[in-house]
């Protein structure tokens, strides 16, 4: 399934042709959730991979075996995405789910579940850098053209995914209306990952020794995933995902917008953060002190 030229519209937003069709899309507004799933969400570029491994690697108990041995899109499928419901059909034991569907599409089917959801958010500085240099690399999204231009973009919600100030807005006030969900910032993860390891093996009920949450955060440190072929597109074929305009994992850093933002880019998003947050008590961590991981 190539269609890297096309573009799903469903629900005036914007999806990937090459991996959403409007029967994908459809499935995973309807999808039946089971209360023994883990449901990963994000906004794209905020840390999806990296949570993925880390829920891996916590059932796994600190073994990463299946982490170096099955792409990270089987072990925990897309919903919206073509491919899921063959590979949920074909899996055992508990399933790990990801979607980047915004709360209006999928909360209703996860209304009266108790799936285990865990939301991740990234400050949207640098997910709009990440997910600029993604669109420079991924065939299946469009030119982004200059990043100021890109930047433009991304404030208005004319992007796939739709808007990053919706996306978190409305996962985050209908946490209360989701009957296990976890919040948790991509900046948390870079600066205390022992104890981001933790947290999400107490919300999963799955508790780990001391040498197993040691394990598990070498396995799942971002040196070690962007190392690791299962995890790092790299499996992509150069056609889908051209490597040499860039890297999957650039750089795991927090912070690193400050590379690409004039300080008049960065004075329009800390406006526009304004207007559109001012009912949230959410917050965010522009930058952290460097920190190996």
């Amino acid at each position: 399934m190539a269609r890297l030229d096309v573009t799903e519209t469903f629900h005036s937003i914007m999806f990937p042709g090459h991996m959403h069709t409007k029967d994908s899309l459809n499935y995973a507004t309807k999808f039946k959730f089971q209360d023994t799933d883990t449901v990963i969400v994000t906004y794209p570029k905020s840390g999806t991979t990296w949570m993925q491994e880390i829920i891996t690697l916590v059932l796994g108990k600190g073994d990463p075996t299946i982490a170096q041995t099955q792409p990270n899109w089987a072990r925990a499928p897309w919903l919206e995405q073509y491919y899921c419901a063959d590979v949920l059909k074909a899996s055992t034991g508990p399933r790990i789910i990801t979607t980047h569907l915004p709360c209006q599409l999928l909360a209703p089917a996860l209304q009266h579940s108790k799936a285990k959801v865990i939301y991740i958010a990234r400050n949207l500085k640098d997910v709009s850098v990440s997910y600029y240099h993604f669109h420079k690399m991924a065939n299946f999204l469009p030119d982004p053209g200059t990043f100021s231009d890109f930047l433009n973009d991304f404030l208005k919600g004319a992007v796939h995914y739709g808007s990053w100030f919706d996306h978190v807005n409305d996962w985050t006030s209908h946490a209360k209306d989701i009957h296990n969900f976890l919040y948790i910032t991509y900046e948390e993860m870079c600066q205390d990952l022992h104890g981001s390891v933790q947290k999400v093996s107490r919300f999963l009920q799955c508790p780990l020794t001391e040498d197993e949450l040691i394990l598990a955060q070498k396995h799942c440190s971002f040196n070690s995933m962007k190392e690791n072929t299962m995890a790092n597109y790299t499996l992509i074929p150069q056609e889908i995902m051209d490597h040499s305009k860039g890297k999957f994992m650039r750089t795991g850093k927090v912070g690193d917008w400050k590379n690409t933002f004039t300080e008049e880019q960065s004075r329009l998003v800390d406006d526009m953060y304004s207007s559109q947050m001012t009912d949230s008590s959410l917050l965010f961590k522009w930058e952290c002190p460097e920190k190996t991981l």
